[in-house]
């Protein structure tokens, strides 16, 4: 196995507090996305998979140990969001502007599939997250709590994600004339 250098650890650090700053502001906000994958996406974008997964992971983990229990069911979806992120970016430039809409969809479109499952299935909908308030108004217009749930998690994770790679490209432009990371991606 390969030794992390200082600098890839520290951004992986950063990548970290980043997600846990978003999450808490969209908690304390009742936003209806969750600002908690920037962080994920950046370190997939900067490190491969197996940066954006171990950042998606410890995000979880703290973030539901500290303020929001929510976030560890929700763990699977940071895995998933990383590892796809991971793959994209191995691809394509992280900091392209052009194909924003459509990388929002390839990794956001997974992560909704298991999200909606989660939301659905173990907490009928009702979560900690501004979006469970859209969910009960669809339900009750008589949409069906399942349909609801679905229709809500694709509108408001294509929305996170597509805010979340936006940030991320403005961020790896700014970074990649300033420091070379010299990472292997995974």
């Amino acid at each position: 196995m390969k030794k992390l250098s200082t600098k890839i650890t520290t951004i992986l650090a950063l990548c970290i507090a980043l997600n846990i700053v978003g999450s808490n502001i969209a908690l304390l906000l009742k936003l209806p996305i969750y600002l908690d994958t920037i962080g994920t996406i950046l370190a997939a974008s900067l490190a491969g998979p197996v940066g954006g997964v171990t950042v998606g992971a410890l995000t979880s983990i703290i973030v539901g140990l500290t303020t929001d229990l929510f976030s560890l069911y929700y763990l699977p979806v940071q895995l998933i969001v990383g590892l796809i992120a991971g793959m994209v970016y191995s691809h394509y430039a992280a900091d392209t502007f052009k194909k924003l809409w459509w990388l929002a969809i390839i990794i956001s479109l997974p992560a909704t599939l298991v999200s909606s499952a989660i939301t659905l299935f173990l907490f009928h909908g009702i979560t900690s997250s501004g979006s469970a308030i859209i969910v009960q108004i669809l339900a009750k217009l008589g949409l069906g709590k399942g349909l609801a749930v679905f229709l809500v998690q694709v509108g408001t994770d294509y929305l996170d994600r597509l805010v979340a790679i936006y940030v991320v490209s403005l961020v790896y432009k700014a970074l990649k004339s300033r420091i070379s990371l010299g990472v292997t991606k995974y």
